[in-house]
């Protein structure tokens, strides 16, 4: 990058905008990781602190309690339960100040260097958090609201009416956080989590005590909750795909017979996954039957049964790792070649499958 652009995006990274304790820019960015990312206690002093210079920012008087929640979950059940807390206040504490800001930045360093700007700092850190941020909102749906239409609608906007404390740092970190208009919610961000702004009271939760990613920044863990909140409300997950808390406790004790009776598609490649695909088509007795440019084809020979049958494919669109995943598709029992079977998962033909491009 060269020109003018260039260094008024250099000059906002390395000074106002890099970071509210200070930090030098080529560490900026690793401490708002590293706040979106913590997984201990809240300093609720230092939260609360944070929570009235926000209200005072925004002019408006502090809230006249604080309300603590251990997880978002039981923050929304809090926020449904508050009585005379007034309206909130949200636009006024977290989206008015956010668009000023930006704004000013925008007209500062032009479309192209506020791009630049945001791809260097706030859009490397927004992926991954925002995924965070929403597998814990349904999370907390599929808890509160079940199959409940009407509290459904209730919970999600309750929701989405959260500032987010640490899930933030993405935006923040675009941003100066050592003066006003933001830096009581940079307070908030480096000391607690969710909160709910308004007129009289704030609502605000802690962090989690527990957080497992794999490589690629999904939630994975195979021994207990990937992501945990001190009050027990918990996401368990297998390399970012959400499963069942006894699933994991199964794993442990996995046979090729159990894998076989999964119906579940998706619990049964997370279940081969751990197994091992070698180790399971060696315990089942598998043979190769053939092979193309689609895939492979195994069988599996059951007495008193009908035989297993499934393609191994390779999925040519690579996961953000870099890896390649591997597929296992149950097929008819009397597909005799993989173009075959891959071609029945799509509802043709054999003679009618021919993609213009694998994906």
């Amino acid at each position: 990058m060269t020109g003018v652009g260039a260094m008024e995006v250099r000059d906002v990274t390395q000074g106002r905008a890099a970071d509210g304790d200070g930090a030098p820019a080529v560490d900026a960015l690793r401490v708002w990781r590293e706040r979106a990312a913590a997984a201990v206690p809240a300093d609720r002093a230092e939260a609360e602190a944070g929570i009235r210079l926000a209200y005072r920012r925004a002019g408006l008087a502090e809230p006249e309690r604080v309300v603590w929640a251990r997880s978002p979950r039981e923050g929304v059940e809090l926020v449904r339960a508050l009585r005379d807390a007034g309206p909130s206040v949200r636009e006024a504490v977290r989206t008015a100040p956010w668009a000023r800001e930006r704004a000013r930045l925008l007209e500062e360093l032009g479309p192209a260097g506020w791009s630049a700007h945001w791809s260097a700092t706030g859009e490397r850190l927004w992926g991954t958090t925002q995924a965070l941020v929403d597998r814990v909102r349904r999370g907390v749906l599929e808890e509160l609201a079940g199959a409940d239409r009407r509290r459904e609608t209730e919970i999600r906007l309750i929701l989405l009416d959260a500032v987010l404390g640490q899930h933030d740092a993405p935006w923040l970190a675009a941003f100066p956080t050592d003066r006003a208009p933001l830096d009581g919610l940079a307070r908030v961000c480096r000391s607690a989590g969710w909160w709910w702004p308004f007129a009289k009271a704030a609502v605000v939760c802690e962090r989690p005590v527990a957080l497992h990613r794999d490589e690629a920044g999904r939630l994975d863990s195979g021994d207990g909750p990937a992501l945990a909140f001190p009050d027990g409300f918990a996401l368990y997950a297998w390399r970012g795909m959400p499963v069942p808390a006894d699933f994991l406790e199964e794993l442990s004790t996995l046979t090729p017979e159990r894998i076989r009776a999964e119906e579940n598609a998706e619990l049964r490649r997370v279940m081969l996954e751990h197994y091992g695909y070698e180790r399971y088509l060696d315990d089942s007795g598998a043979r190769p039957v053939h092979r193309d440019e689609t895939g492979t084809l195994w069988r599996i020979d059951l007495a008193g049964d009908e035989p297993v049958v499934m393609v191994e494919v390779v999925n040519s669109t690579p996961e953000p790792d870099g890896t390649h995943r591997t597929y296992w598709l149950r097929v008819p029992p009397a597909t005799m070649t993989a173009r075959e079977g891959v071609a029945w998962t799509f509802g043709l033909a054999a003679q009618a499958y021919a993609p213009l491009r694998e994906t």
